[in-house]
C-alpha cells in the first residue's frame, strides 16, 4: 500500500514537522482594531518573518506591526487618521494615487493579507467605487475602499544578498516559515512513496500528465487544464 505524498501530509496539519514553531512568533501582526496615535517602542527581527517588526503602544495597549523603511523608535504613528505619512495606517479611500503602501487588507477588517514580505511595496493606481492597486508582481487588483493599508515600503530590502553559507541554516530558516526546503524528485523515490518512483533507472514510466479530476494521490506531474466550456448566450 502506497504512502501519502508530502503535500498530502502537509495539508493535514497534524504533524509538528509541517508547522511553524509557535515560540518563534511573538504574536499576531495585523492592523489594530482601534483609532488614534501610538508610539514605536521597539523594532526587532522575528525569526518567523522576513521583515522586521515594530512594537507600538496605543494608550497602554501594545500591538505589533510590520516595520516600514525609515521607521524609528519613538516615532508616532496613527491608525484611521487622514495623515499620509510613512508608518500610518488608513483606508485606501483616503490614500492619494501614486502612494506606496503595504500590508493591504483583502476585505475590510481582516488585518492585512497582501504585500507583507521584506522589501516589497504596492502602488495605489486609481480611486473610485473600487481602489485599483498595483502589487509587487505587477498585477493590478481592485480593493474595497474601506480596506486599510500602511503607508511606505516594507523594511528589510536586500535580505537575499547575504548567503546562508550552510544548508543547516537554510533548513532552520525555512522551518520558521513552515516551508519545505529540501525537495526530492518523484522519479528518485520508491514506488511506495510516489507514483513516479521505481524502475531500473529514473523515468516516469507512464504519461506524465494527469487529468484535473484525478484523485489527490494520483495528481502528480503536469496537470491538464480544465476543459473550457462555452457560455450560452442570453437571448435578447
Amino acid at each position: 500500500m502506497g504512502k501519502n505524498l508530502p503535500t498530502q501530509r502537509r495539508g493535514r496539519g497534524t504533524s509538528p514537522t509541517y508547522r511553524s514553531p509557535s515560540h518563534r512568533h511573538p504574536g499576531p501582526v495585523v492592523h489594530p482594531r482601534l483609532r488614534g496615535a501610538g508610539v514605536v517602542t521597539d523594532i526587532f527581527q522575528a525569526p518567523g518573518h522576513t521583515a522586521p517588526l515594530a512594537r507600538v503602544t496605543y494608550d497602554g495597549q501594545e500591538v505589533l506591526m510590520i516595520a516600514c523603511d525609515g521607521l524609528q523608535v519613538g516615532q508616532q504613528v496613527t491608525v484611521g487618521a487622514v495623515n499620509v505619512d510613512r508608518g500610518n495606517t488608513l483606508p485606501l479611500s483616503d490614500i492619494p494615487e501614486g502612494t506606496l503602501v503595504y500590508n493591504l487588507e483583502a476585505a475590510p477588517g481582516d488585518g492585512g493579507r497582501f504585500v507583507r514580505a521584506a522589501g516589497t511595496t504596492a502602488v495605489v493606481v486609481s480611486r473610485g467605487e473600487r481602489i485599483v492597486v498595483q502589487l509587487p508582481s505587477g498585477h493590478f487588483r481592485s480593493f474595497h475602499p474601506a480596506c486599510r493599508a500602511t503607508i511606505g515600503a516594507v523594511a528589510g530590502a536586500g535580505r537575499g544578498d547575504k548567503p546562508f553559507t550552510k544548508a543547516g541554516k537554510k533548513h532552520h530558516a525555512f522551518r520558521s516559515f513552515s516551508k519545505a526546503y529540501f525537495k526530492v524528485r518523484g522519479v528518485a523515490m520508491n514506488p511506495v512513496d510516489h507514483p513516479h518512483g521505481g524502475g531500473s533507472h529514473q523515468h516516469v514510466g507512464r504519461p506524465s500528465t494527469v487529468g484535473y479530476d484525478a484523485p489527490p494521490g494520483q495528481k502528480v506531474g503536469r496537470l491538464s487544464p480544465r476543459p473550457k466550456r462555452m457560455k450560452k448566450r442570453k437571448e435578447r
